[in-house]
């Protein structure tokens, strides 16, 4: 019997996780994942990518599940923290994004 050798799906390029020859994050496959959506719909939203490799990106971040929601949980504070154009432009519109943010969280926690 022929040994097989493993396949990657997943390469961290610029300190980021990047479905491996792709221009697509990680980061949207789990968040798409966490939203319950399945891996046939996950590829239906990105065209680009063959189910193989949404497998293999889920597979990716459930072996590393830890690693992964840190990693996303410190990207989401980076972005939070940063003063977005919206907020000095249009503070009432931005509040009212905030508040659907926070509440779409509550949802998904529950």
């Amino acid at each position: 019997m022929p040994v097989l050798a493993s396949k990657s799906y997943i390469e961290c390029r610029n300190d980021a996780y990047w479905v491996e020859g792709t221009r697509i994050s990680l980061d949207s496959i789990v968040y798409a994942f966490r939203q319950r959506l399945s891996p046939e719909s996950i590829v239906q939203s990105f065209p680009l990518l063959t189910l193989e490799q949404v497998y293999g990106a889920i597979a990716f971040y459930l072996a590393n599940r830890n690693e992964i929601d840190a990693y996303l949980a410190a990207e989401e504070a980076a972005f939070d923290s940063m003063l977005q154009p919206l907020q000095a432009s249009d503070p009432d519109l931005y509040n009212k994004l905030i508040a659907a943010k926070a509440a779409r969280q509550q949802v998904e926690e529950k």
